[in-house]
């Protein structure tokens, strides 16, 4: 019990110091994480495969939105 509780508090606190060093870059990633874990999660319970699946293809698809946005076709 004691192990558990040191590992939990030793992976907390790297995650913390991870977490303040710079700012996340989320852009389409909740949303296609919603929508992948939900389509994971019917597809035979592969919810968290889903979930990151659909974070990688929502973040891709926000990234490609915002550069089709600073250069508009001519």
């Amino acid at each position: 019990m004691k192990t558990i509780l040191l590992s939990t508090g030793a992976a907390m606190l790297m995650l913390s110091a991870v977490a303040s060093q710079a700012p996340a870059e989320a852009k389409g990633c909740l949303k296609g994480a919603a929508v992948g874990g939900v389509g994971g999660h019917m597809a035979g319970h592969h919810g968290l495969v889903g979930a990151g699946v659909g974070c990688a293809v929502g973040h891709h698809m926000a990234n490609k939105k915002a550069k089709e946005a600073a250069n508009p076709p001519s």
